[in-house]
């Protein structure tokens, strides 16, 4: 029968009015004082206080049944049913009074399960139809349907409701605080392992260890917060660049961009970072794994691939701790709770540790958990050529490469690791020696390799290995056989080469680079030459080829690699140097090395050649040399000599012997040409201990003029002589300052100079810039346009400025700000057009002025009544000097310059009787005249005179006797006639200064004659 129907045939509005009989009438209240309410005290069949009885409902059940087959249309039974129907009916709803339940729970139980209470109670009689039993299931249904409508309504249904739910609340919460109480929370769980996690984390990951040498008095490795270098990670610039032109990669085309490498990951979640051997990339991965446990925002994983290729399978992530050997064991299911929240650092370490089939299972492996666990960040390292370039692009990994240290990066690890190893004596030692010796400082342009520079020179108590030779042996034994050992690496691909096949290999490709006066060679001509050299070499298996044995060599030994594709070059040019050298000297070819010693390309070839012969080849190298007679392949020579050994006395005086005369220099001239010999000279420098101050003065002239070429060796040597106290040595290291780079010469040299009688000159922005970062200098030049404003801005403490030296500035305008150096007691303005209010300058302590400017306006100059010294070098107004100069100060110098006297000349002179030193220049325009020299004849305390201009100009016939003349200098372009007349004039002379490419007429011996008793210098 159709439901539809039968919901059509049992109406609410028919059942409903039957079925009310069946419940007794309703009382006020909830009930709360009794018993709950059960269904049996509500029908009203059951109890002491019966109304209806067992017939009664059976007559009700009739009633329904009746009304159902009345209605019109198809019968819902067979009719000769109706009276089963009936029956069974009335035992169903008789059976309310038997249920052990209330309207409340009967309400929550639901109608369809409370009919089902009703069926089980009185089930239909065996034989009846399949429809009479539908009916009869229907009819249940809705009257269960009902009798819940009647219960709701009930006035205390609704009260009794909130009191069992209050109740059964109340049970509730305590159970589950109970619950709690005996079981912590997930997230606690969590919360506490992640705690627990971290420490452990941070405390096995915060050291660095260097592998592969034996270090006897230091140890082997550092904590990592002290020792750890931020280094810089390079790769295409992404977003906001134009596509790549057609058969070029994006990476090509774009711009290069730099950032800190441990910055990888704060723009891009997906980071493949490669790195040559001892670039730093293990380092990197322990640093973000530090400090990820710092401010706990991500979860780090380190997760070295050498370590889990080992377990077979790759781990998924809830092996991840147990796989790289964490004892914590963690809550279950902790680590994919972390990763599906996105807060998980997964750090994948070493891609090339582990042989190229597995490769890339371990690609799909990280991808599938990416995919499966989206929002965290995830950073793949590898050596450059273990897998070709954009391997994961496609997945969204954008590539970096680690950048070579550069020289800040050097001495910051070197001050680093000093102090991790608590052993700052040997840190300046140590720099000076990376900075002068070249080939030293080629070798540490990576961690590992400073690392092992570091520990080696301690280790020896602040000496490198007699000979470098040592130190390159201790690195080739590292990088090509203990540090892969020692970590626990096998053989890549299958292939395991030994230490002395890797080596043979190496220096045979080293050994044609040197040849070939080449960095690099091309993929094919290095396969060539392994190719040839593969049948002397055991453990190589015979199914390998060049190709495979090359790649090998490259992903292992840490000295080769591709800088692109199909080239291959040494990472470190002192390698191929010293390799080439070696297979070169196994080969007797001293003949060739010899016949390159010109080539300053080679100097490094020669000396590691001298460190691998022996003893007589030694001497016959050496010899070759010497008998060059060149300054340079002198020094060479003896920079030789701290690789020999072992070596032939007569031999090794004749090198000291022949150097000895070359350094230290002694004139300016010797210091050029030692100059010239090339950076080698750096590392043959001495000082300052045991030389004179003439000598130490030359040396720094000699380390100056290479600062353009060898700026850091340079620098290292002028570091040494910063507490001179000569004068001259001192000048010499200010004076060469634009040579280096600003700040680092400034911190590492000028700050150290004592003051006294210095002049710091700033000619750029960054020396300008750097400035303030020194102690405070009283003297200071600078050159070029500022004004006011940005010239105080240079300079922290304005007012203990005393002299101020301004050169071709046109901006300065007015002078009125510079009234801010209230202490400035010299001003020196060189090519400073349009300066004007010298008349502002009048409240500061000035005594010595120059104005050197032929356009500079003088108004004012005479309220300068403080001036000692006065310098000019334009036209001066009026008919006197005491018309423009200041006629009140106490001048004890005065310089007029070429032309300055044409209006007026020396009239008004007399009126300073303080000067003791005059220099003017004269022009054709005018000539001295007898006024003009009476007024200086008119100087009471005279004894310095100085004349520039030829001779015919001063009218020296006119020249009156100057007794108090001591020193006097001029052109030297006068005859014998003039020579005579100065000599007669000045009876007090004792020193005289001429100019030696006018003086070329009078001979040196006619000098003598006419001034006996009198020095003479030519400039």
């Amino acid at each position: 029968m159709d439901p539809t129907v039968l919901g059509g045939r049992l109406a609410s509005s028919l059942v409903a009015p039957l079925l009310k009989k069946l419940f007794r009438s309703e009382s006020p209240g909830a009930g709360l004082l009794d018993q709950p309410v059960r269904l049996a005290a509500l029908v009203s069949f059951r109890g002491e206080k019966r109304t209806l009885d067992e017939r009664d409902v059976q007559k009700l059940a009739g009633r329904i049944v009746a009304q159902a087959v009345d209605s019109p249309g198809e019968p819902p039974f067979p009719s000769d049913e109706q009276i089963a129907v009936a029956d069974t009916l009335a035992r169903r709803l008789l059976a309310l009074g038997d249920l052990d339940m209330d309207d409340v729970q009967a309400v929550r139980l639901g109608h369809r399960e409370l009919a089902k209470k009703l069926h089980y109670a009185a089930l239909a009689p065996d034989g009846l139809s399949a429809d009479s039993c539908h009916f009869l299931d229907h009819a249940t249904e809705w009257a269960c349907l009902n009798i819940l409508e009647f219960f709701t309504r009930r006035s205390t249904f609704i009260a009794r409701t909130l009191v069992e739910q209050t109740r059964s609340q109340e049970e509730l919460i305590a159970k589950v605080d109970e619950l709690l109480t005996r079981t912590p929370r997930p997230h606690a769980r969590d919360a506490s392992f992640e705690r627990r996690y971290l420490r452990f984390v941070a405390e096995r990951h915060n050291h660095i260890t260097i592998y592969g040498i034996d270090l006897r008095d230091s140890p082997d490795r550092w904590p990592l917060e002290v020792a750890y270098l931020s280094l810089e990670a390079a790769g295409a610039e992404q977003g906001g660049l134009p596509e790549a032109p057609p058969g070029e990669s994006a990476a090509a085309s774009g711009a290069t961009v730099r950032l800190p490498a441990e910055e990888a990951l704060s723009s891009h979640d997906r980071v493949m970072l490669r790195g040559d051997a001892g670039s730093g990339k293990t380092t990197l991965v322990q640093w973000l794994a530090v400090t990820a446990t710092r401010d706990t925002a991500r979860i780090p994983f380190v997760l070295p691939l050498r370590t889990l290729i080992r377990v077979g399978a790759l781990p998924a992530p809830c092996a991840f701790l147990t796989a790289v050997g964490c004892p914590l064991a963690p809550p279950e299911g902790w680590a994919e709770r972390v990763l599906t929240a996105g807060r998980g650092l997964v750090l994948v370490d070493g891609l090339d540790e582990i042989p190229a089939a597995d490769r890339h299972r371990t690609r799909d492996w990280l991808l599938a958990l990416i995919h499966a666990f989206p929002g965290n960040h995830w950073l793949l390292t590898s050596r450059p050529t273990a897998v070709r370039p954009d391997w994961l692009a496609a997945e969204g990994f954008r590539e970096l490469t680690l950048a070579p240290m550069r020289r800040a990066d050097v001495t910051t690890f070197v001050h680093r690791w000093h102090a991790a190893a608590r052993a700052p004596e040997y840190e300046t030692q140590l720099l000076d020696a990376l900075h002068t010796k070249r080939d030293l400082a080629r070798l540490a342009t990576n961690p590992l390799m400073c690392g092992l520079v570091c520990a080696l020179h301690r280790e020896r108590r602040g000496y490198l290995p007699t000979g470098r030779k040592e130190l390159y042996d201790a690195a080739l034994g590292m990088l090509l056989a203990r540090r892969d050992r020692e970590r626990g690496m096998g053989a890549v691909d299958g292939i395991d080469l030994g230490e002395e096949a890797q080596l043979e290999l190496l220096q045979r490709l080293a050994y044609a680079l040197v040849l070939s006066g080449r960095t690099e060679m091309s993929l094919e001509t290095a396969e060539g030459i392994v190719g040839r050299c593969l049948p002397t070499i055991a453990r190589v298996p015979e199914q390998r080829d060049a190709a495979d044995v090359l790649h090998a060599l490259m992903l292992r030994s840490g000295l080769l690699r591709q800088p692109a594709e199909g080239v291959v070059h040494f990472v470190h040019r002192t390698f191929q140097d010293y390799l080439g050298a070696r297979y070169a000297v196994e080969e007797g070819h001293l003949d060739v090395i010899a016949g390159h010693a010109g080539d300053s390309l080679w100097e490094d070839v020669i000396r590691m050649a001298v460190a691998h012969a022996r003893p007589r080849e030694r001497a016959i190298l050496l010899r070759r040399l010497l008998a060059e007679d060149t300054p340079r392949l002198t020094l060479l020579a003896l920079a030789c000599l701290e690789h020999a050994a072992a070596l032939d006395p007569g031999v090794r005086a004749e090198v000291e012997e022949r150097a000895g005369a070359l350094i230290p220099p002694r004139e300016t001239e010797e210091a050029r040409a030692l100059a010239e010999a090339g950076p080698l000279v750096l590392e043959l420098l001495p000082g300052p201990e045991g030389l004179t101050d003439q000598e130490a003065h030359h040396v720094t002239v000699t380390a100056s003029l290479l600062g353009a070429k060898e700026d850091e060796g340079a620098l290292a040597v002028l570091r040494r002589f910063r507490d001179h106290p000569n004068l001259d040595v001192r000048r010499q290291l200010v004076g060469t300052w634009s040579r280096f780079d600003a700040r680092e010469y400034a911190v590492e040299v000028l700050d150290h100079l004592k003051r006294g009688g210095l002049s710091v000159v700033c000619e750029s922005a960054e020396q300008r810039a750097t400035l303030q970062l020194m102690r405070p200098w009283e003297r200071l030049r600078f050159d070029g346009p500022l004004t006011a404003a940005e010239l105080l801005a240079c300079v922290s403490e304005p007012a203990g400025v005393r002299l101020l030296h301004l050169w071709r500035n046109p901006v300065l305008g007015h002078l009125r700000d510079l009234r801010a150096f209230r202490s400035l007691t010299g001003l020196w303005l060189s090519r400073c057009t349009g300066t004007e209010g010298l008349s502002s300058l009048a409240e500061l302590p000035l005594t010595d002025l120059v104005l050197f400017d032929r356009g500079a306006d003088l108004t004012g100059l005479g309220t300068l009544r403080r001036l000692t010294q006065l310098s000019l070098d334009q036209d001066l107004p009026g008919d006197l000097l005491t018309d423009s100069l200041p006629a009140d100060a106490p001048l004890r110098h005065l310089f007029l310059g070429m032309g300055s006297i044409h209006s007026t000349g020396l009239r008004g002179l007399s009126g300073w009787p303080t000067l003791r030193s005059l220099a003017v220049g004269v022009s054709s325009r005018r000539h001295l005249s007898a006024e003009d020299w009476r007024e200086v004849a008119a100087l009471p305390v005279l004894g310095t005179l100085r004349l520039y201009g030829r001779s015919e100009h001063y009218g020296f016939d006119a020249m009156p006797e100057l007794p108090g003349i001591e020193d006097f200098e001029f052109p030297g372009d006068g005859d014998l006639g003039v020579l005579r007349v100065i000599a007669s004039r000045l009876p007090g002379l004792r020193r005289l200064t001429v100019s030696e490419e006018l003086a070329g007429t009078p001979s040196p011996d006619t000098w003598a004659d006419i001034f006996p008793t009198v020095e003479i210098i030519r400039v």
